[in-house]
This record gives C-alpha cells, sequence and structure tokens, in this order.
C-alpha cells in the first residue's frame, strides 16, 4: 500500500514529519517498507537562466552557454557556469533547470563530473525531464516561463516534491488499504487530527432506466447489496493535475477523469467502484453466477473464460465485468463517453478470492474485496464518488438503483480495563482505553464497545485490548517479573509425562542413539505392516499418498530413514525417535511412544577386537535402561507375545501382569524386505504412559541407599533342560531371599554337543553369580549357606534341574 505525504494529509492535519510519521506506522503493525522522497534524488536541481548560447567551436551540433546559477537557492549568490550543450532549443535567455557538478541524474545513472567537450569545458548540466525521471520527454531541455523563480528547486515549482511512503498491510487490517484508515490510526496515536468524512445527499434528477436484480442464489452471501446510478452529460477528460499528481506518486499511470476517479477512491478510502459506458450497454444489469462457454474480454485485454458459478455482472449483451475484480473491455469508458453507470456494491470475500485464483486475476479491487471492505460504506461511497464526477466532469445524476441492504456486522464484546495488566503487561488507565477505541470507531454503551463495520478483524475481548495495546505502543512495555501467589518453592510446570518425555530422550541419546523427528502420517501400505492403515486413521485431505494414515508405531519411520541411510552408504545406525502412535482417529486413541532402531555393528572395526552385529539382547539392554530411568520396577515380566512384525523366536514384551511396558527384539524379516531395509535390525519400543508412577511423588530423587557391610558372591551352575530360559532360573534365584540378594546375573552358558556329551541329551549348563549384601552385620558362613540351600532350592524347582557337580 503506497500514498504520498500530501494525499495523507487531505485525511490528516498533522505537522509531523515523514520520519515521525513513518516511525509511528510501523510501531502500530503497519511495517513501513519504503520512503521514496524526491528531495533525495532531485533536490540539487535548481531553476537557471542561459545568459548566452553561441555555436561551439568544434561541433555542429553543440552550443556553448553560459548559465546563471544559484547554488545557495533564490536570493543568495549568483554564480555564472559554462555548459556544453546539445539540446536543440538551447537559446539566449532561456530559464531551465541545471544539474552542477557532483549531482547524480537518475535518468542517465551518471554522476556529473567537470569534464572538456570537443576542446571546451563544461561544468554541469541543462536537463531535459526524462534525465530527472519526470516524463519520456527527451526531445529538449526544460524550458520554463521567463517568470519562473530563479534558484528555486524544479521539485519545489514542479510540485513533485511529495513523499512516498509504502507500508506492509497484513492480511487483518484491510482498514489500513485507504488513506483514510491510515490516518485514522496516526490520528488515534496522537499525531494529527483525523478530518471527518462528509457524505453529499447527492438528488437524482431523473428516474433511473437501468434497473438493477441480484441472483436469490448470490444475495444471501456472493453479492448481499449492490447500489447504482446514470449520470448523463459528462465530460470525460483528463483528471485534474492535483489527482493525477496523487495517482502518478504511488505508481499508477492517469487515464481519464473518470477511470482516475475510481482509483482515487479505491486508494484514498478503499472504495472499490466501476464505471460503465451506458451508451454500451443493453438492458438492465444482473448479478448472476456464469454460464458454462461465456467469455469475457477484461480491460487487461485478456479474455477469460468463465466457469459456471462464477459471479458477473452481466447485461442483454452478456458478462460486463467480473464482479469485484475487474470490469469488461465492451463497456468500458473511453474519452468519448458521455453516460455512465456508476456501480458501488459489496462483495463476499471467500467468492471474489476463489473467482481471482482460479481464473489468476491480479486486481487493486479483488486484493481489497478478498480482505474485507466496509459493507456500510458501499451507498456513502457511490454518493461521494457521484459528487466528484459531477464536479470534475459534469453533467447530472439519476436515482439511485439498488437491490440487496447492507451486512449486519453489528457485534459487542465487553471491555474489561483489568485484562490490559493480565494479557498484555501494560497499566493503562480506563479513560485512555476508552478514548483509545472511540477514535478508533467504535461505538462505547457502558463497558460494552461495538466495532466499526470496517474492522472484521476484532472478534472478542482480547482485540480490544489488542487494539488499545497497539495505540499505546508496545514498546513502552516494561519487563517485571511475575508476582507470586504463594510463598515458597513453585510446583512444577511440566507434567508427570512431559518430565518422563524428557527423560526418555535424553537417556537414549546417552545410549548413543541419533534422533529423528519424522511426520506422523505414513502411506497406508506401511502402516498395515504395524497393525493400522484402517479408515479410523486414514486422513481425509492427505497432502500426498505417501502420507495417508496416522502411524500405528514409531518404527514405520524409523525403518524409512534407516533405508534412506543405507541407500548412500551408511551401514550401521543407532536412531530413535520419541513421539505420538495412533490406534484410532479420536482424542483418547494416541499414545507417547520411545522407539530404537539397530542396524550393524555394535562397534567400529579396529585392529585390537573382534567385530560384532547387534543382536537382541543389545536392544533388551537398552529397552531396560529406558526403564530403569523411568523408575519401573526391576523384577518385571518378560514373555514372548510379540507382535507379529516381531521375529517370533528373537523378542519378548516386558510387563507387569497385563500392563506391557516395552517391547524388544528382531525385526521380522519380512518388515524388513518390505521397508527395503538390509537386516538384521533389532528395536525397542517402550510405552512410556504405561509405566507405573513411584509410590513415593517428591520432586527430590530418594535417598542412596548403601551398605558399609562386605557383600558376598556366590557362584552356582545348573544342569538343565536347553529349553529352560535363563531368566527363569534368574527369578527362581532372585526369590530366594529378597531382603539379602541384592543380584543375581548369568555370567556363563555352555551349550552344544560337548555340553550333552558331559550332561546328557537336551541338556545345557547356566552358571549363576548371586551377590548377598548384608545391611545391618556381617553374614556367617552359617548364613551365607543357607541361603545358598534355599537358592539351589528355588532353582531347581522352578526349571526341573539340578546343581552341576
Amino acid at each position: 500500500m503506497k500514498f504520498t505525504l500530501s494525499w495523507l494529509k487531505d485525511h490528516l492535519e498533522t505537522e509531523a514529519t515523514v520520519d515521525a510519521l513513518s516511525e509511528a506506522l510501523t510501531d502500530l503493525g503497519l511495517e513501513v517498507e519504503g520512503i521514496e522522497d524526491p528531495t533525495t534524488q532531485l533536490g540539487a536541481f535548481r531553476i537557471c537562466r542561459v545568459i548566452e548560447a553561441v555555436q561551439h567551436p568544434n561541433a555542429d551540433r553543440l552550443r556553448v552557454c553560459r548559465v546563471e546559477t544559484y547554488p545557495d537557492g533564490p536570493g543568495g549568490r549568483v554564480e555564472e557556469v559554462q555548459v556544453v550543450c546539445g539540446a536543440p532549443n538551447a537559446k539566449t535567455g532561456l530559464v531551465g533547470v541545471f544539474a552542477p557538478p557532483g549531482t547524480h541524474v537518475p535518468g542517465t545513472g551518471v554522476d556529473l563530473k567537470p569534464g572538456n567537450i570537443r576542446g571546451v569545458d563544461s561544468n554541469g548540466m541543462l536537463c531535459s525531464e526524462r534525465e530527472l525521471m519526470l516524463s519520456d520527454n527527451h526531445d529538449g531541455i526544460i524550458e520554463l516561463p521567463a517568470d519562473a523563480p530563479l534558484g528555486v528547486r524544479y521539485i519545489d515549482y514542479r510540485g513533485v516534491n511529495d513523499p512516498v511512503v509504502e507500508i506492509k498491510v497484513t492480511p487483518n487490517r484491510p482498514d489500513a488499504l485507504g488513506v483514510h484508515g491510515i490516518a485514522r490510526d496516526l490520528a488515534a496515536r496522537g499525531l494529527g487530527t483525523l478530518k471527518p468524512i462528509t457524505t453529499p445527499a447527492v438528488t437524482g434528477r431523473f428516474p433511473n432506466p437501468i434497473k438493477v436484480t441480484i441472483d436469490p442464489a448470490l444475495k444471501a452471501k456472493g453479492c448481499p447489496h449492490f447500489a447504482g446510478r446514470l449520470i448523463r452529460g459528462v465530460t470525460n477528460g483528463p483528471s485534474p493535475d492535483w489527482m493525477q499528481a496523487r495517482l502518478k506518486g504511488i505508481g499508477l499511470r492517469p487515464i481519464s477523469a473518470l477511470v482516475d476517479i475510481t482509483n482515487y477512491f479505491t486508494f484514498g478510502l478503499n472504495r472499490p467502484l466501476h464505471v460503465f459506458d451506458a451508451a454500451k450497454m443493453k438492458g438492465d444489469l444482473a448479478i448472476r453466477p456464469a454460464r458454462g462457454g461465456e467469455t469475457l474480454l477484461a480491460l487487461d485485454g485478456k479474455t477469460y473464460a468463465l466457469t459456471e458459478g462464477q459471479m458477473v455482472i452481466a447485461d442483454d449483451h452478456g458478462p460486463e465485468s467480473l464482479a469485484g475484480i475487474m470490469g469488461g473491455e465492451a463497456s468500458g469508458c473511453t474519452p468519448e463517453t458521455t453516460d455512465v453507470f456508476l456501480e458501488s456494491a459489496w462483495w463476499d470475500p471467500i467468492t471474489i478470492a476463489a473467482t481471482g485464483r482460479a481464473l489468476k486475476i491480479n486486481s487493486d479491487a479483488r486484493y481489497r474485496f478478498e480482505r474485507g471492505v466496509d459493507p456500510a460504506f458501499t451507498r456513502p461511497g457511490l454518493e461521494l464518488a457521484t459528487q466528484m464526477i459531477l464536479d470534475l466532469c459534469g453533467g447530472e445524476a439519476g436515482e439511485v438503483v439498488q437491490d440487496g441492504a447492507p451486512v449486519d456486522t453489528t457485534r459487542a464484546y465487553r471491555l474489561d480495563p483489568a485484562r490490559v495488566v493480565s494479557l498484555v503487561g501494560m497499566d493503562i488507565p480506563e479513560v485512555t482505553q476508552r478514548a483509545t477505541l472511540q477514535a478508533l470507531g467504535f461505538t462505547l454503551d457502558g463497558n460494552m464497545a461495538t466495532p466499526p463495520t470496517w474492522r472484521p478483524d476484532v472478534l472478542g475481548e482480547a482485540d480490544l485490548i489488542e487494539e488499545v495495546a497497539r495505540i499505546a505502543s508496545l514498546t513502552k512495555l516494561q519487563g517485571a517479573p511475575m508476582a507470586r501467589s504463594l510463598p515458597g518453592v513453585p510446583k512444577p510446570i511440566l507434567t508427570p509425562l512431559q518430565v518422563r518425555e524428557r527423560t526418555t530422550r535424553r537417556t537414549i541419546a546417552a545410549l548413543g542413539y541419533n534422533e529423528c523427528v519424522t511426520y506422523s502420517f505414513i502411506d497406508a501400505k506401511a502402516a498395515a505392516l504395524f497393525g493400522g492403515g484402517t479408515d479410523a486413521v486414514r486422513v481425509d485431505n492427505p497432502i500426498s499418498s505417501e502420507m495417508s494414515h496416522l502411524r500405528p508405531d514409531l518404527l514405520p519411520g524409523l525403518l524409512a530413514a534407516a533405508a534412506r541411510n543405507q541407500a548412500r552408504g551408511f551401514m550401521d545406525l543407532a536412531l530413535f525417535e520419541v513421539g505420538p502412535a495412533f490406534s484410532g482417529g479420536e482424542p483418547g486413541d494416541q499414545h507417547l511412544q520411545a522407539a530404537g532402531l539397530l542396524i550393524g555393528a555394535a562397534a567400529a572395526r579396529d585392529p585390537h577386537g573382534s567385530r560384532r552385529m547387534v543382536d537382541v539382547f543389545d536392544a533388551k539392554a537398552d529397552a531396560e535402561a529406558v526403564l530403569a530411568a523411568l523408575g519401573a520396577p526391576a523384577r518385571a515380566q518378560i514373555t514372548r507375545k510379540a507382535a507379529e512384525w516381531w521375529h517370533p523366536g528373537r523378542s519378548g514384551v516386558i510387563s507387569l501382569g497385563p500392563n506391557v511396558m516395552a517391547t524388544f527384539g528382531e525385526v521380522h524379516p519380512r518388515i524388513c524386505q518390505a521397508m527395503d531395509v538390509k537386516g538384521p535390525a533389532v528395536a525397542f519400543t517402550v510405552l512410556v504412559a504405561n509405566i507405573p508412577a513411584p509410590k513415593v511423588k517428591t520432586p527430590t530423587r530418594p535417598a542412596l541407599a548403601i551398605s558399609d557391610l562386605q557383600a558376598v558372591d556366590r557362584d552356582f551352575a545348573f544342569v538343565v533342560d536347553t529349553k529352560v530360559e535363563a531368566l527363569t532360573a534368574v527369578n527362581a534365584a532372585l526369590g530366594a531371599d529378597k531382603a539379602l540378594i541384592e543380584s543375581v546375573r548369568v555370567f556363563d552358558q555352555f551349550t552344544g554337543d560337548k555340553a550333552e556329551a558331559q550332561m546328557g541329551p537336551g541338556k545345557k549348563s547356566i552358571a549363576l553369580t548371586v551377590r548377598l549384601q548384608p545391611s545391618e552385620k556381617t553374614l556367617t558362613e552359617a548364613e551365607i549357606e543357607a541361603v545358598s540351600a534355599k537358592v539351589i532350592e528355588k532353582v531347581t524347582k522352578a526349571t526341573g534341574g539340578s546343581l552341576r557337580a
């Protein structure tokens, strides 16, 4: 959005400088992106007089001029300089524009320096309008009236010293797409007084012969209100210089008075209008959906094929305008236009945006209507534009014809002055708050505030506070610590599950894994491999076919990441992720999961040790380490009832009864093949929320339990069947004496043909180390032997084996 300083002063009575206005606009949320100040480029060009112009002695088309200049301005010292000029109109007595040495000429990009042209010194330049980038005229140098004030800056004499400000308007501030709306914000800040808009009541002098109807299918939403009137006998010549200056300043090309007036209202009051040449129209106007096969030659010279249902303004010929976006060439105004139909309507933002996007048309009208134009200003905008057309183009206006009514946007919200402190942290008096809202156009009735019709973005109490704080300036916000409601240590901010999530992530990372963050959406095929892929977790509008379902597990994402790494030559991988997995589409069907994946060697190759590939016990150890960090009981059950995507003989489930806490093992070869992973791959998953909470909930760690008494280790070897799991023996030994036995560890296993030759067919040997840790007194030999006997009894009973001789 661009505007000139003089245009702003048409709406704001202010003495503030451009810099002060720019700083205030940015602080108000209307960020200034640039300021074009003509004085920076054209301030050195001053009006001069050619004292004498004679033929160049060495060039037929050059003249040597003695120029009277005023480097200090009018009334200052006079300096005579010599300039070599090639313009055909360079002559004695000419009053023109002089640029001294050192001046940058924007039209040529040259920095002037003293020079010598064909043997004659030249110090400066007599300029044309194109060299000053004021027009395309380059037939000769600028020639001014003889009474033009010498020494005055040319931009001041010409009236082009108007700074241009460009601001960035956010989508929620359509009111700032008009100069009047910008002036309103500045006035509320205190940088001037907003000049009110007085709407004239233009009396219609004849019945309007052109009727207007809105299709009932569009009146409810697409076009609730349309108004217009016929104006006869206009003269469509050039617009006044002041209007052309406004439009040129913001980069618009003046066309004709009628067209320039509509552009002036578009940028000045955020009220897009359109004028039809009434002589080129046939019949009445209808706002209706486009029919199949209709086309429109628009004012941009392009023909658009209209899709059935797109909104148009049509007469008996067919579509004359693409509603709210662009007019048609057939009914466009020309210098010969004498009768015009002036239209002012309110168009639905969503409908306009959809049509403009489909046809790829970007216009100033579309830009404003799709963001929201003031619905209550439809009729007043028509009256104002009518009066301006009558003033500038003459003619007489007919009666207004309209269909529909302005959209009712009335709504009110409670203003609570105390919420400014609680929401923003600023202490603003209630009187100031109320005055701010009133300056912005809000209507106050007690503690209820009604937003103005031009502010569709104000939709709640918090928006009222935002407006107050915005005008007061958030730069005045002072940092202050939040007051504590109660003395002492504050309660933890994180929930227990959030603390567990953080602990889990740090624990797995400390084990040497690299964290991955994958999408929660996967393709249907991958989801089906892990028990998902049902309609309950299907995404209705996926961004791609590879993200059609919510993931039932974290392993698909880790396996896909592993496949991509392997394709690039990285074969030894340790990846993990902590995030949500989904069993259904309802809120309660989401659970937090942690998963780790190991592929390749357990350690890098080196000359001092053997290279071992990862196996199921690496995954088991890491899963147990995560459970221990989260406070899970050490004596959990391990079963083999893992899901079908785990290897049936090389996987396990860690649980407390029916409560599954973790699963570990080797990923099924079928899954690896489907995911294009070169296995074997071992992994674990931990269901973080299923781990029981500690019985004693304290913010600190429990006291360290340590004994000064010497621990005692005893080794046992048992002969058992080959199908007996070592865990059975370990759990049985732990249960022999829960008070004295601190730990049980398998340190050897003797299996194979040699073992069966010594101990019998189908037999193996499991060796355990049992550590006894007394806490009250040193154990006697008799006490140690008694515990040892219990260990032997428990293990032999649980395994069906015997103590190895």
